[in-house]
């Protein structure tokens, strides 16, 4: 089966940031027991309020300059360039359809992106995407591309006639923070290099963040991610 994706500018290949779903305003199911078990440890001063926020609103909560400290610059946004692709190996995310892989960001209309580059390592890139809607909708989106990928160890990927070998690893989210969380290790091989992307998702409420990129560069910055996502003032 062969769908369209956006191939993203943040140098992590096409399938870098797959966890595109599609998701329909019919998705009605939540994880509530999840929800419910995460929200008890919810760290102070989290988001209580439910309601969607703008995309213009999740824009002024995105990680700065500023925040991320010194050697690290904002990259451009860029035009996605689409590619052909095919997934080999992975029955799992050829059954999630076309729709599951059409763009570089999920496709919920409330969102906010931004990448950055970190001279301090070769090829350090992190991006932190925000969205929001409904928590069942975000909640059920992510959670059926995450399975999906995480349920496939291996499996590869043609890319405008290039193939990438891909290896999936799923990985113990941080527990603490949000509603629900989501996280993998995503392996590229092609051309004899090899490229690590961790990529951890967290929900808070109706909002929902993910940050991906160098293992180090993730795990350093999520937690500040968050806290300025889901920041009441």
């Amino acid at each position: 089966m062969r769908v369209r994706i956006a191939t993203t500018a943040a140098g992590l290949t096409a399938f870098t940031l797959l966890a595109v779903p599609a998701c329909s305003t019919d998705i009605t199911r939540a994880k509530t027991n999840t929800a419910s078990s995460a929200r008890a440890e919810k760290p102070a001063g989290a988001a209580q309020n439910n309601a969607p926020l703008s995309s213009a609103s999740l824009e002024t909560r995105l990680l700065d300059e500023s925040d991320l400290g010194s050697g690290y610059l904002r990259k451009p946004g860029r035009l996605s360039r689409h590619d052909d692709i095919a997934v080999v190996g992975c029955p799992a995310l050829n059954d999630l359809g076309g729709d599951a892989a059409t763009g570089g960001s999920l496709t919920f209309p409330r969102k906010a992106k931004a990448t950055f580059t970190y001279a301090g390592g070769s090829n350090s890139e992190v991006t932190e995407e925000l969205y929001s809607d409904s928590a069942a909708k975000l909640s059920d989106g992510i959670s059926r591309i995450f399975d999906a990928m995480t349920g496939c160890p291996t499996y590869q990927v043609i890319a405008g006639g290039t193939a990438i070998d891909m290896a999936s690893q799923k990985l113990t989210a941080p527990r603490q923070l949000g509603d629900e969380q989501w996280s993998q290790l995503l392996t590229f091989s092609t051309g004899g290099q090899n490229t690590v992307v961790k990529q951890t998702a967290i929900r808070d409420g109706s909002m929902l963040l993910i940050v991906s990129g160098s293992p180090a560069l993730v795990d350093r910055h999520l937690d500040k991610a968050l806290a300025k996502a889901t920041a009441t003032s």
